[in-house]
């Protein structure tokens, strides 16, 4: 495991009890009922389709809301994480709902060895994923080597441009790289996204990485998928702008910028297929 890679575990294992008691995961509400499903999951859910009786794999589960959320859609689902603290907190709530999902720790490029290669119909994974990977082309080539013949990629994050703007001084301004770069941005929050106005966490550091949209599309038609769909969305299932963002209207969990909107796009979804 390299450096960075350990670094990022330790942060996320800090916030894994944090994350599940939250308000913002509100664990208890999938216990208490068993059609409960994930905000973010839901968005995605007329890009899914019907995964009923297919194999899934989620990258980078963290603590496994979207997990459930996706066997409470019918698929057999395995979740992989890096961070064994959010496996320990993801298999808590899958016992406790009684739901068989197999949990896996690794990283993900170890993916294709630890779990089979082809072994999977659909590869999804979410909001806040690639930005810990450096290589944009490494991750395309694990995500085809997961999929069969056939198989499809549904996959949503943080639109690349989002990623460049920070509030600075009551002001929107474009800090940070667009396009994929070597050395990481570092940075070493005490807070977290579930409560920004936290501060007690420890500051341990974390490693991230910008991929443009244009780089991630190439990767994955470099590995043998086919575009399926590409959209851009303005909402994201968080408040990455404070002070400039709203809830939006009309999906749950979602904010985008109060003031006119449109003007940014704040997330994408990618459905790719692999080649027969």
């Amino acid at each position: 495991m390299e450096e960075y890679q350990r670094l990022n575990r330790a942060m996320w294992d800090s916030r894994a009890a944090r994350h599940a008691a939250s308000t913002s995961y509100d664990l208890d509400r999938y216990r208490r009922d068993p059609h409960a499903i994930s905000d973010v999951v839901r968005f995605d859910q007329p890009r899914l389709g019907d995964i009923t009786g297919l194999d899934v794999v989620h990258l980078q589960c963290h603590i496994g809301t979207d997990t459930l959320s996706l066997h409470r859609l019918g698929g057999r689902v395995t979740g992989l994480d890096l961070s064994p603290a959010s496996l320990d907190e993801a298999r808590r709530l899958a016992a406790d709902v009684g739901a068989e999902i197999t949990y896996v720790e690794s990283d993900v490029h170890a993916a294709p060895d630890v779990l089979g290669r082809g072994a999977f119909d659909v590869v999804y994974t979410g909001i806040g994923a690639v930005c810990w990977l450096p290589s944009i082309d490494r991750w395309a080539a694990t995500v085809a080597a997961l999929l069969r013949p056939g198989g499809r990629l549904v996959f949503r994050d943080c639109h690349p441009m989002l990623g460049t703007l920070e509030v600075v001084d009551g002001r929107i301004e474009m800090v940070y790289p667009y396009a994929e770069h070597v050395r990481p941005l570092v940075f070493t929050d005490t807070a977290s996204y579930v409560d920004p106005d936290d501060h007690s966490l420890p500051g341990l550091p974390s490693h991230e990485w910008s991929h443009g949209l244009a780089e991630i599309l190439t990767a994955l038609l470099a590995h043998g998928m086919t575009l399926e769909t590409v959209l851009e969305h303005d909402s994201v299932p968080w408040v990455p702008l404070p002070g400039f963002m709203s809830p939006h209207p009309d999906l749950p969990g979602e904010h985008r910028l109060t003031d006119r909107p449109e003007r940014l796009a704040a997330s994408f979804t990618i459905v790719a297929m692999l080649s027969r």
